[in-house]
């Protein structure tokens, strides 16, 4: 038969607790930093896990292709898929924050925060998403296979966003130049964070063990490195398969993938057209990734492919826009 699904008649509701501590100090006339601790603890989340299962000793069989449904030691033989829906796992994050806002003298305004932050979470299946409702990757370990870092897990994260009014032919006495060479401003914002974790996992026959919802990781039979390079962004001979129809020992999402530094540029002035209308046309020059960094994204993280390891994907160049804005 097909994929059965059932539910617990009594649920534990889960349930969220969020904490934060903080305190804002003045600097100066024009400054404002702030400094917060901010966490939440999750109880009773939701997953999915197989309970239809053989013994473990048979999962060799399976991937070998004998019949499920008539495997040893099925508490319900004849039927294949049996996925059980439960609020069991529990989730936890916490972090400092520190916010700074500031007028710089007449010209600048800027607002500055960054984030050290961990969370852990227990998220199965094969995406690097935090999300309940999925399938525990090892049914006979349960919740606990899973727990290590949350799929949107960034160790640091730096933001900063600027409004700049250049100073140049300001108070220029010359009308033409000071209407258009001067009252320019730039602005932009600055993207630096660490990168998001790798679930390490196994391809071919053992990427589920010959079981329906499950999938599986290698053995971790060293210490990982990174040498940050395209064709090896971490040390890959790290990484065994396991025994056939066991589960490998790698923790869940163990790697980090490349972090990111990204600057998004723009140049605009606004024109006036009507002083007695207030009407005016704003000319604006934008750029992404201003300076051209070559910014890699995912990474192959299925051991047994011929790329893993390896750089799979990039953001994009830098790109250049004009725009313009009447206003009347």
């Amino acid at each position: 038969t097909g994929v059965q699904t059932c539910a617990l008649p009594i649920y534990k509701q889960p349930a969220s607790y969020q904490f934060s501590v903080g305190v804002k100090r003045q600097l100066g006339a024009r400054s404002v930093l702030g400094v917060s601790y901010v966490g939440n603890t999750n109880r009773f989340q939701n997953d999915e896990r197989e309970i239809n299962l053989p013994n473990e000793t048979y999962l060799g069989a399976l991937i070998g292709g004998a019949n499920y449904n008539t495997a040893p030691g099925l508490p319900y033989p004849g039927f294949h898929s049996i996925d059980l829906s439960t609020n069991e796992a529990n989730s936890h994050y916490n972090s400092l924050q520190v916010d700074l806002t500031s007028q710089v003298g007449h010209d600048l305004t800027l607002r500055a925060y960054y984030t050290l932050s961990r969370t852990i979470d227990a998220v199965g299946g094969t995406g690097n998403g935090g999300a309940d409702l999925q399938n525990v990757s090892n049914p006979y370990a349960g919740w606990l296979y899973d727990v290590g870092p949350g799929g949107y897990d960034r160790t640091h994260n730096f933001v900063a966003n600027f409004i700049y009014d250049l100073p140049i032919l300001r108070h220029s006495d010359n009308r033409f130049l000071k209407s258009t060479i001067g009252g320019w401003q730039v602005s932009g914002i600055v993207s630096v964070s660490s990168g998001l974790p790798i679930n390490p996992l196994v391809s071919g026959g053992q990427g589920n063990n010959g079981l329906p919802n499950a999938n599986n990781r290698p053995d971790q039979v060293g210490s990982v490195s990174y040498p940050h390079t395209v064709a090896e962004w971490f040390n890959t001979a790290a990484f065994v398969d396991p025994a056939v129809g066991s589960f490998g020992d790698a923790s869940h999402n163990s790697l980090r993938g490349p972090g990111r530094d990204n600057w998004n540029l723009s140049l605009f002035k606004s024109f006036v057209l009507s002083e007695s209308r207030g009407s005016r046309f704003e000319l604006r020059v934008e750029s992404f990734n201003t300076w051209n960094h070559t910014q890699f994204n995912q990474v192959s993280n299925s051991l047994g492919s011929s790329n893993f390891g390896q750089i799979t994907s990039a953001f994009d160049p830098r790109i250049f826009q004009l725009g313009g804005k009447i206003y009347f």
